[in-house]
């Protein structure tokens, strides 16, 4: 044994009963807490526990390395789900990883920690996750019955896996003509380029590093009827605000998604004061959370979760679904 892995092993945690782990930033205010134990039960594993692992936003590289240790060298430890820190936690470990997939090494982030013969594997489920939820909301054909085009806030995991998503639809009809990525990050932005420069495309991707409000209204107001805006910042979620002002105008006859479903949401109660005036169709981020945790939880457990099996986990978890109220505008008479 390497004197690293004894240094590792010394401070780690030997589990009792076979773990699941959700790496996050606020993990014990998730519904996952309260759903977890109904799901693994109904699918024939009651003795699974889950655990919350939180990190500070952009933590220090070394306190990535002591979770990954966690799951990599506890035989207890089966995987887990990681957010927020999808692409921090990549750079700051993938060395520690035996095998990373695809999606994992394309994205440049983890989402997804799983063992198979005592090898522990990465995977990035966003790509998979956020387009069955896409999906939904959008419909077939959504681009060529409404000329809408993308603007996504965020060019963190989330915002790489719609753009992926997108580009691999088959469907003409399925792609936008053109997507717009705004991230306050350039690092992050440069990376997002080189990921799309890197594959064949139709869409005509554009790039812009900002993070003041005013003038991320301004690119919204340039969009055509029928545009889809989505937050994939956290904002609203781990950190306050949202990437848009109060008198933001939201693409007529479009789409607004907030990815997230709790927390103080701005974004989503921003689209809703325009839900009718702009007929814009809200969407918060409950089905993303569900297709989320479920194909996590199918990887990590080597299970498979079907259609009718994904209902099923779908109708236990409705009745731990926070309330989401919309708050009146401010200076309305609401």
């Amino acid at each position: 044994m390497s004197e690293n892995r004894k240094v590792i092993e010394a401070h780690m945690i030997k589990k009792k009963v076979p773990t699941f782990y959700f790496v996050g930033v606020t993990t014990s205010k998730s519904s996952i807490m309260k759903v977890f134990p109904l799901w693994v039960e109904a699918l024939g594993r009651p003795e699974i526990a889950i655990e919350g692992i939180d990190h500070e936003l952009h933590d220090d590289p070394e306190r990535y390395r002591q979770t990954v240790a966690q799951i990599k060298y506890d035989p207890l430890s089966l995987g887990g789900l990681v957010t927020t820190h999808k692409i921090d936690l990549f750079e700051a470990a993938r060395d520690m990883f035996d095998i990373l997939h695809p999606s994992a090494q394309m994205t440049g982030e983890v989402s997804c920690i799983s063992k198979r013969d005592n090898r522990l594997i990465g995977h990035a489920k966003d790509i998979l996750t956020a387009g069955l939820s896409l999906d939904v909301v959008l419909g077939e054909n959504y681009f060529a019955r409404t000329g809408g085009h993308v603007l996504n806030f965020g060019a963190g995991g989330s915002g790489k896996a719609i753009a992926l998503h997108l580009i691999e639809k088959e469907n003409p009809g399925d792609r936008p003509e053109r997507f717009i990525m705004v991230s306050r990050s350039q690092p992050r932005l440069d990376k997002f380029r080189a990921m799309v420069e890197s594959l064949e495309t139709d869409i005509a991707f554009e790039f812009i590093c900002n993070e003041d409000p005013k003038r991320n209204d301004q690119i919204i107001a340039g969009l055509p009827e029928g545009s889809v805006v989505i937050n994939s910042t956290g904002m609203g979620k781990d950190r306050p605000g949202s990437p848009v002002t109060n008198d933001g105008l939201f693409p007529r006859n479009g789409v607004a998604w907030e990815i997230n479903y709790r927390g103080e949401l701005d974004f989503w109660h921003q689209a809703m004061w325009q839900r009718r005036s702009r007929d814009v169709t809200v969407e918060d981020g409950w089905l993303y959370f569900l297709h989320g945790w479920t194909q996590h939880i199918a990887e990590v457990l080597h299970i498979d979760v079907d259609e009718e099996t994904f209902d099923r986990l779908a109708e236990l978890a409705a009745g731990l679904r926070p309330p989401l109220v919309p708050k009146p505008r401010p200076g309305s008479q609401s």
